[in-house]
């Protein structure tokens, strides 16, 4: 088990649409912040101390989190 949870594949079949991407147009402003996101450098941003706990569930990514907040 990895250290955060595991996201999905969003661009896999679904019963509909055929994929998640169907949802959101190719020029809408969320793929923006999704390229953005994925190219920093969260370490240097001030995720390092994002330590999750010994016990309970994995927490989410860093970058799935700054996404979601953006």
């Amino acid at each position: 088990m990895g250290r955060f949870v595991e996201e999905q594949n969003r661009r896999q079949d679904f019963l509909l649409p055929a994929s998640l991407d169907d949802y959101v147009a190719g020029d809408n402003p969320v793929r923006v912040v999704e390229a953005f996101i994925d190219e920093l450098d969260l370490v240097a941003v001030g995720f390092a101390s994002a330590t999750p706990a010994h016990t309970g569930r994995p927490a989410y990514h860093p970058s799935t989190m700054l996404k979601i907040y953006l």
